[in-house]
């Protein structure tokens, strides 16, 4: 078993008999998801954006305009932090105070560089987009040289990781086991509902076998 070595970066401190240092734990974490929330210094201020990711190995891509600030700041700065995070259910308790979630996080540390190289650039954007459909890429027309010389892409390799998960019922002091309080967990996921054909489209082209594929696996 591959683990991330812990250090005062990554060292779980608080609850950290749910932390996770286990490699491929902390991958599936990330692989089912697709949306990280990215922290980066713009101008001396603190700044954190949901951005679209995808991960092949120890790398993660995020892509945009090439004028993007954010992108263009970790860049200045060679370093990030990205977080991903799945809310898996609400914890109610008798007292307010020992509310919580279950829930699977994921925080990583990573170095920061751009992808010039044009094979490496155009995997990368393949990885973005079927980190959220799988197989989505090969199903769209390639992109056109403006648009790919418009984009910028960034590597960010992880250096180190950890993750926090809380996946149990209600912690209530033993005192309060006794009040007439309804206390439990409500589950929350994520679902697909059937897509939605674009109003502009040929009323000949169907929905494509791996959209529906991703319907049938997420939906309710």
């Amino acid at each position: 078993m591959q683990t991330y070595n812990t250090t005062e970066l990554n060292k779980v401190k608080r609850g950290a008999n749910r932390a996770v240092y286990d490699v491929e734990q902390i991958n599936s974490i990330l692989d089912v998801g697709f949306i990280g929330y990215v922290g980066y210094v713009y101008h001396g201020k603190a700044i954190t954006i949901p951005m679209a990711y995808g991960r092949i190995d120890n790398k993660i891509y995020l892509h945009g305009s090439r004028k993007n600030r954010m992108l263009l700041a970790l860049l200045e700065q060679g370093e990030a932090s990205i977080t991903v995070m799945h809310l898996d259910g609400l914890v109610l308790a008798r007292s307010g105070f020992h509310h919580s979630v279950n829930y699977r996080s994921v925080t990583l540390f990573t170095d920061v560089k751009k992808i010039d190289d044009p094979v490496l650039k155009e995997s990368a954007l393949k990885c973005v987009v079927d980190q959220m459909i799988p197989e989505r890429w090969e199903s769209l027309r390639p992109m056109n040289e403006k648009e790919f010389n418009g984009t910028l892409v960034v590597e960010m390799t992880i250096n180190t990781a950890s993750a926090k998960v809380r996946g149990e019922g209600v912690l209530d002091e033993k005192s309060d086991l006794e009040l007439p309080i309804w206390a439990g967990v409500v589950p929350i996921k994520q679902v697909a509902e059937y897509p939605i054909s674009d109003n502009l489209l040929d009323k000949n082209v169907q929905i494509p076998q791996h959209v529906l594929a991703y319907y049938e696996q997420h939906k309710e």
